[in-house]
């Protein structure tokens, strides 16, 4: 009797924390340390849920007194793969076409270097080869922004190149963003408040463009989880306003942004957007079906990954056109890029 009460209470408590690493936003633990980490690997989970799930049923089939407690774990590990997966299939396992150009659509281009990493031939070949008009580079030095710039301005780009670096110690604290010139003039913020750990560049239009920011939110390792959350209360803040574009290395997914979402409101209360997910921003990948390919890390499959790298923009743009970048995985970044296209309206 005691035996089968305490197997009950084993289920309910594995059945519990199966629910909580499905939808921890149900519970609001999505930016608790220990979940938060576990529900940005839902595609990892969905493989673990798998496995153990077989090896439950074999065990069950070999063992008759467990033989019930078992298959009730196969059970329930099965629903969890496969609710997880529903998940990850309604924000897309990847659409990589794009609409034909128009002389308005804004290109943006992001990549962590992981400090350089790739060199600047490589990240230069790729700005060139996608022509971008946006470029955010975390962990991107200024004497490599600067000579990418050249080479795109050498190619007929005219892309200026904007750096803040916390310090010179480590690569990993500068952050790059290459705005082109035909998007008007730019300066960049003076404005104290940035993200904790690692530099973001908030780029202010003096000419009518949009509002742009290179993001690079600090990753959330137990030494840094309060950092981590009040950087997503930073960035949130940064999609406020109207017309805005922010792309960079969020080191979150959209499981973690759900809290930080607010409808876009008319002054006469009509709501214009209600798909935002951080301040009045939507995900260029959510919205192109492509939110469930991983841009990190680039040592397993990107249906495996983690989707940490993102470009938000208000709902004054559109999206026109979304791939993760797969051809760089050998470049020597932990990262693969991102390619977002932009039409206004």
């Amino acid at each position: 009797m005691f035996r089968r009460a305490f197997a009950a209470l084993v289920v309910l408590a594995v059945a519990g924390l199966l629910f909580v690493l499905l939808w921890p936003q149900f519970f609001g633990l999505q930016r608790t340390f220990g979940v938060a980490q576990l529900v940005s690997l839902r595609a990892v989970c969905i493989v673990v849920a798998v496995v153990a799930a077989v090896l439950s049923t074999v065990l069950a089939l070999l063992i008759r007194a467990g033989r019930r407690f078992l298959a009730s774990l196969a059970v329930m590990l099965l629903v969890f793969g496969a609710l997880n997966t529903a998940v990850l299939a309604t924000r897309g396992f990847g659409s990589a076409g794009f609409q034909t150009a128009t002389e308005s659509d804004v290109t943006v281009l992001s990549w962590n270097t992981l400090g350089d990493a790739p060199g600047v031939d490589a990240i230069a070949d790729l700005v060139l080869r996608t022509s971008p008009d946006i470029v955010t580079l975390p962990e991107t030095t200024k004497a490599t922004a600067d000579e990418v710039a050249r080479r795109a301005q050498a190619a007929g780009n005219p892309l200026i190149a904007y750096t803040i670096a916390f310090d010179q110690v480590s690569k990993a604290r500068s952050t790059s963003l290459l705005i082109s010139q035909n998007l008007g003039s730019y300066v960049i913020s003076d404005n104290s408040s940035n993200t904790a750990v690692l530099p973001s560049v908030v780029a202010v239009p003096t000419s009518g463009g949009p509002l742009i920011v290179a993001v690079h939110a600090v990753a959330p390792t137990s030494g840094n989880f309060a950092d981590w959350r009040s950087d997503l209360a930073w960035i949130a803040s940064q999609c406020g306003g109207a017309d805005a574009i922010i792309a960079g290395d969020f080191n979150s997914t959209l499981d973690h942004f759900t809290g930080f979402d607010a409808d876009v409101v008319a002054d006469d209360g009509t709501v214009l957007a209600s798909d935002t997910v951080l301040g009045h921003c939507r995900d260029a990948a959510a919205q192109s079906g492509n939110a469930a390919v991983g841009s990190w890390p680039t040592s397993i499959p990107p249906l495996l990954g983690t989707p940490i790298d993102h470009v938000l923009m208000t709902p004054d743009w559109r999206v026109t056109g979304f791939r993760v970048i797969q051809d760089q995985d050998g470049a020597g970044s932990d990262h693969r890029p991102i390619l977002a296209q932009l039409t206004p309206g």
